[in-house]
């Protein structure tokens, strides 16, 4: 019963033991579903079922129907357009990144929108492009088709090392692809939990810095090889540097010059965002000027400037990817595949949760898939979403994929007539266009205080995650950045938190004993807390924790009572003790005897339990000994352990922990276990745990019930400092007030 008194509350039940508490309360008996009866209900077929796979398979058939016409398509047809504008600019700058023509960014930025419009589950985020994939995809090209395998003439996509760099994209998206579509299917979406934060930030901006310094070349016009392998960017960096004499002004002025603008303009649309109707789109205006200056002013014939060039009109057949190609990148294509989901993910779950509707991970990785596929097959590379284009896509009014479909209509424009427009555009444009949108990126350095601050682990895991991904790679990095963060789980619950309990203001609440000052610690009594769960990894540590705070190691207590009693009785044969009511007298001068000859080979005696039957008295431990012998004093008479943060224990730790239980109880200390969760008791059954020694009348629902419990046993055996009364038709139940001053309602003697 609970009566609430003002702000307090007060409880009257009695003091429940876990079998008290069964014994009261009945419990249901559930089924518990088994692993044949799970597969048998994914496998079930019926109408209802094939209906929701195919709304799930196909959301478009869901949200299309319900599609608010008259509220919702001219902001779609405004948002749509101004992120095609930004998805065409982004195609040709992230295409420089992956090492193959410009043009080939468009094909990315177009088919797999078209693949999401039907299959993904997001209404905001922009399919396309993205400077991290782009990149990884970018290193399995240069791997693989290295700057040296082919001819002269590298600067149009013609050539024999462009068309190999091509394929080797295409073919590493689709089995990126591939991946995804596997990984949707058997419902494996929750892998992206295993990527925190921390490591996607740190990740993230590592590929930050390789994306800049992979633009240098196109900025100062070098001719720079790829280094995809273990410390590259040095070798890369390396490069530019010896050849820095052979920059070309007029690129490196023209990336200065277009870098300032877009930068400055961009703070202007940040901080004037709220007075703006739409940001200015810098990245189309100076795309148009740097065109028309670059035009007009004949820069590629009058400085040598790399421009874009001819961009191919329509569409290639689709093709079949290299399986030569798909051998080589397996890692890759997993990599590429995990990497794109996550991010993708957590952008769209931004927005999701901004805007209030559901979002299905595996549906994301089947429609990235999907996407990732028939982009490849298509000669485009991987997609996910960049920031920027999903904010300009949201920003400006974009209510579903309407607005996806929009943009793809204005990459196609672009395809199909106006590219030709482009073509004296310089590369050194598109690699300043593509820095501009690093500034997210690159400001996410500022979380390394903030997560120093915070949490430890975690600043370590974005700082390992950076180094690992800047200096060994994106690929290599973030497979050690993925191990790194699993060690750092093994670490934390390998070295869980132990503290010992005390009560707090004499009510049930217990917390840390170091942490308060009016806190109430029964006299003999150690509660002891171990925060993680108890495994075979750290179940040794529990026990050295559980020993220190106890203050002694009842198994050397053990062993060193037994060898006590083997001195006691053969001494007591030679007549060198005589046996008074109370205690021993010894009649001679002690000698003393070793260890080793009073083991006689039968060290596994003394881990027995201590047994006095054949002696005249019973022993009291802490009473004084006969000269000679010595034992462990033992100041405590009970230990409660608060198992309410252990989520589980495995079978390794559940041998060990009986051992150490039993230990402790042959030395006639009461171990109490509380707050044990729902199935731990059933579990220990199943395996055994349970035997004349332990038992499982140790367990207790609360820490409060166990204390309750230890001290109304102590006072009954030290009566009569037990007060009891009566309570009014109460049967069995009384109000016991021990002498410890902890006052429990209805406690049934």
């Amino acid at each position: 019963m609970v009566e609430p008194v003002g702000n307090h509350y007060v409880i009257a039940r009695p003091v429940y033991s876990e079998n008290l508490f069964n014994e009261e309360h009945e419990k249901l008996h559930r089924y518990h579903k088994t692993f044949w009866d799970h597969l048998r209900l994914y496998f079930r077929c019926s109408p209802q079922r094939v209906k929701k796979i195919v709304l799930g398979l196909f959301p478009i058939v869901s949200w299309l129907p319900a599609y608010r016409f008259r509220e919702w398509i001219l902001s779609d047809i405004v948002s749509g357009i101004n992120t095609g504008l930004v998805a065409v600019l982004q195609g040709l700058a992230f295409a420089l990144l992956v090492n193959v023509p410009p043009g080939y960014g468009l094909y990315a930025a177009f088919f797999p929108v078209l693949v999401y419009f039907i299959f993904g589950t997001s209404r905001h985020i922009s399919v396309g492009p993205f400077p991290v994939l782009s990149l990884m995809v970018g290193g399995a090209v240069v791997r693989l088709v290295p700057d040296d395998s082919a001819g002269n003439d590298t600067s149009t996509n013609t050539s024999t090392i462009d068309q190999e760099r091509v394929m080797v994209a295409a073919s590493v998206t689709f089995l990126s692809g591939v991946f995804q579509l596997l990984l949707g299917i058997i419902q494996f979406g929750f892998i992206v939990i295993y990527l925190s934060q921390s490591l996607i930030s740190g990740f993230t901006t590592a590929a930050a810095i390789h994306v800049v310094v992979s633009q240098l070349k196109f900025m100062f016009q070098l001719s720079v090889p790829g280094f995809n392998k273990p410390f590259g960017i040095i070798y890369t960096l390396e490069s530019v540097f010896s050849q820095i004499t052979q920059t070309n002004i007029a690129d490196l002025v023209t990336s200065i010059l277009v870098s300032i603008i877009v930068f400055v303009v961009k703070e202007m649309n940040d901080r004037y965002k709220a007075k703006l109707p739409t940001p200015i789109p810098i990245e189309l205006i100076v795309t148009v000027l740097a065109a028309l200056i670059s035009y007009f002013a004949n820069f590629e014939e009058k400085f040598n400037v790399a421009v874009v060039g001819k961009l191919e009109e329509g569409f290639h057949a689709p093709v079949a990817p290299d399986v030569g190609v798909l051998q080589k990148c397996v890692v890759d294509g997993i990599s590429i595949a995990i990497v794109g989901f996550a991010v993708a993910f957590s952008v769209a779950k931004v927005y999701s949760i901004k805007h209030d509707y559901p979002l299905d991970g595996n549906q994301e990785l089947i429609a990235f898939g999907l996407g990732n596929i028939v982009g490849g097959s298509f000669k485009g590379f991987a997609s996910s979403t960049a920031l920027s284009r999903s904010g300009v896509q949201e920003s400006t009014g974009g209510k579903t994929q309407i607005a996806g479909i929009i943009s793809a209509v204005i990459v196609l424009i672009v395809i199909l007539a106006i590219g030709f427009l482009l073509a004296p555009l310089q590369k050194s444009v598109l690699a300043s266009l593509a820095l501009g949108n690093l500034k997210g990126m690159l400001m996410q350095f500022k979380e390394v205080g903030i997560l120093w601050r915070k949490d430890k682990y975690d600043c370590v895991i974005w700082v390992v995650t950076f180094l690992a991904a800047v200096f060994l790679g994106l690929d290599i990095g973030l497979a050690t950045a993925v191990a790194f963060q699993l060690l750092t789980v093994v670490i934390r619950s390998q070295i869980p938190s132990c503290t010992v309990l005390a009560n707090v203001g004499r009510s049930n609440i217990y917390r840390n004993r170091k942490d308060y000052t009016d806190i109430y610690e029964p006299e003999g009594v150690k509660i002891f807390r171990c925060s993680s769960p108890i495994f075979f990894a750290n179940i040794e540590f529990f026990r050295e924790k559980l020993i220190t705070a106890v203050g002694f190691n009842p198994l050397r207590v053990l062993r060193k009572r037994n060898k006590a009693l083997r001195k006691i009785r053969k001494m007591l044969k030679k007549g060198e003790l005589q046996v008074t009511p109370v205690r021993f007298i010894c009649m001679a001068n002690h000698t003393q005897e070793s260890d080793e000859e009073l083991d006689n080979n039968r060290i596994e005696e003394l881990d027995q339990p201590v047994n006095m039957t054949d002696l005249p008295i019973q022993i009291n431990w802490g009473a004084d000994l006969p000269p000679g012998i010595t034992v462990p004093r033992v100041n405590i008479h009970s230990i409660v352990l608060d198992f309410s943060p252990v989520s589980f224990l495995d079978f390794s730790a559940m041998r060990v922990l009986q051992k150490t239980l039993k230990e402790f109880v042959r030395i006639d200390i009461d171990v109490y276990i509380a707050g044990a969760h729902e199935g731990f008791m059933e579990k220990l059954e199943r395996c055994a745990f349970f035997d004349e020694e332990i038992k499982p009348s140790m367990f207790f629902l609360t820490i409060h019930d166990a204390i309750l419990h230890i001290l109304l046993k102590k006072d009954i055996a030290s009566s009569p400092k037990l007060k009891l009364t009566e309570e009014k038709g109460s049967g069995n139940n009384y109000i016991v007030t021990p002498s410890n001053g902890l006052r429990s309602r209805e406690c049934t003697v």
